[in-house]
């Protein structure tokens, strides 16, 4: 990854357990530092950069408003993030996964794709990709943690897409799904304080 911001310095890290964030849709890192402080204070968090520009952001890969999606693009995504995964992981004793919107598709991705490589696996007002190419290698021996945060009323993630992650986080995961009324397309304080204890309660 060109661009990774982390929330301690390398003398720190070491034997800590990492947190990858990965940012939403024509958004960037920056989204993901503000949550820095609402993670517990063991971790270490590193906010990625995805690498497509999109307007004044940047995106994991192109999106439509039906969230359909390119699977070779998806791929060559969730490819360079694990790739970078691979170059840190030792330095740590596990790497968890957090993504936001898009960032979410991207962290249930890179589950799907090593499914017992990830003590616990957060997803924020996004979704699964419906992507039947993926699902072909899923094999999940055992269930593993998987928060999924969201408002109701959410307008940006359609029914459809919300039908099958609930129904795909349900057949796969060991799910703790939460609502949060008011909180439209974006995070809250609340819902990061249930987030700290599950990350605290599954990875430590």
């Amino acid at each position: 990854m060109e661009t990774v911001v982390w929330s301690k310095p390398a003398s720190e890290r070491a034997g800590t357990p990492l947190l990858v964030m990965m940012h939403g849709y024509g958004r960037d890192e920056s989204r993901m530092v503000n949550l820095f402080n609402h993670v517990p204070a063991e971790f270490t968090c590193a906010a990625l950069r995805a690498p497509m520009p999109i307007a004044d952001g940047y995106g994991w890969f192109l999106l439509d408003y039906f969230l359909t999606n390119d699977f070779a693009d998806v791929i060559a995504a969730a490819n360079s993030v694990l790739t970078w995964i691979d170059s840190v992981k030792d330095g740590h004793s596990s790497v968890s996964l957090l993504g936001y919107s898009q960032g979410m598709a991207m962290a249930s991705t890179l589950l799907r794709l090593r499914p017992q490589a990830f003590p616990a696996v957060v997803g924020l007002s996004g979704f699964v990709l419906n992507n039947d190419l993926l699902g072909l290698g899923e094999s999940f021996d055992v269930r593993p943690p998987f928060f999924w945060g969201r408002d109701k009323a959410d307008l940006v993630i359609n029914d459809d897409a919300i039908e099958y992650t609930a129904e795909w986080l349900e057949a796969h995961t060991q799910l703790t799904a939460r609502t949060y009324p008011g909180m439209g397309h974006g995070m809250c304080k609340a819902e990061m304080v249930d987030v700290s204890a599950f990350l605290r309660h599954y990875v430590q």
